[in-house]
């Protein structure tokens, strides 16, 4: 008699993975020789899914749903999004928007993307009332500071005396400098044995005013770029101005990402299983 073969997976004790959706990058006009004339394209950047998964975790990239897009807008709410992941990563890419923290852009290149500010703004508001953790990471670190009514530098080379050179177009990754944590940081408890250490720099933007409720947790080592900053609400929202995804462990000059990391999906793990 033929045994009846089971398509169920077999039993574990392993725990589910994490669900952590990531931010989508827009690129509103497209190349024409990547054949999508008049499209918009969502995209995420393979590295960042991939220092993720290397923890275990599953990536979800979150499409945007604005109301010019051929869904209805009522069909999908943002808090569906939120309520599928255990937290939210806000990767890197083109500039806020001045508008979103109300000044207009002192150049036409700097105008930044408002829509899609506006799109992460509200899942970084959805996150927060559903408490699952945030991080930014480089533009997504400078959003959270606007998210909670700060500003940002413009540029700079042109709006910051004395700071140091944070981008290089040329160099792009291997553009790295030092930073120092602060007294009573999340990152100097995860790293108390780092004496300047260095990271990636890849922005001309960075945080101006800090916004309500947010602390400064990392500085450029001339005391005047903010590199790393938390919030001290109700639930864990960091961002960082390097990219971690950025500092594999063979660069080894580059400060350790994984401990970093660990701390996020930690975070994330226990206000998943708290909420059972």
């Amino acid at each position: 008699m033929a045994r009846e073969l089971s398509t169920a997976p077999p039993a574990t004790d392993r725990p589910a993975p994490l669900r952590i959706g990531i931010s989508a990058r827009l690129m509103h006009q497209p190349p024409a020789e990547l054949g999508f004339r008049g499209k918009t394209l969502q995209y995420l950047e393979q590295s960042i899914a991939h220092w993720i998964l290397a923890e275990g975790a599953l990536c979800f990239m979150l499409p945007t749903l604005e109301s010019e897009g051929s869904l209805r807008r009522a069909a999908v709410h943002v808090g569906d999004y939120v309520r599928a992941i255990d937290a939210l990563v806000l990767q890197g890419g083109a500039d806020v928007s001045p508008r979103s923290y109300g000044e207009e852009a002192l150049r036409p290149e700097w105008e930044g993307d408002r829509i899609r500010d506006q799109y992460e703004l509200d899942l970084i508001w959805e996150c927060i009332i559903q408490k699952k953790p945030v991080l930014g990471i480089c533009r997504g670190c400078q959003l959270l500071n606007v998210a909670f009514g700060g500003t940002l530098y413009q540029d700079v080379g042109q709006q910051v005396a004395g700071a140091g050179q944070h981008v290089d177009h040329d160099a792009y990754d291997l553009h790295t400098h030092a930073i120092r944590f602060t007294p009573g940081s999340l990152l100097e408890r995860l790293y108390p044995f780092e004496d300047a250490p260095r990271v990636t720099s890849i922005h001309h933007q960075a945080i101006r005013r800090l916004g309500n409720g947010v602390l400064v947790d990392a500085l450029s080592t001339d005391e005047i770029i903010v590199e790393a900053m938390r919030w001290t609400g109700n639930s864990f929202v960091y961002g960082v101005q390097w990219h971690p995804q950025f500092h594999p462990p063979e660069r080894k000059h580059l400060l350790d990402s994984g401990p970093h990391l660990a701390e996020f999906l930690r975070q994330a793990r226990r206000r998943r299983d708290g909420s059972r």
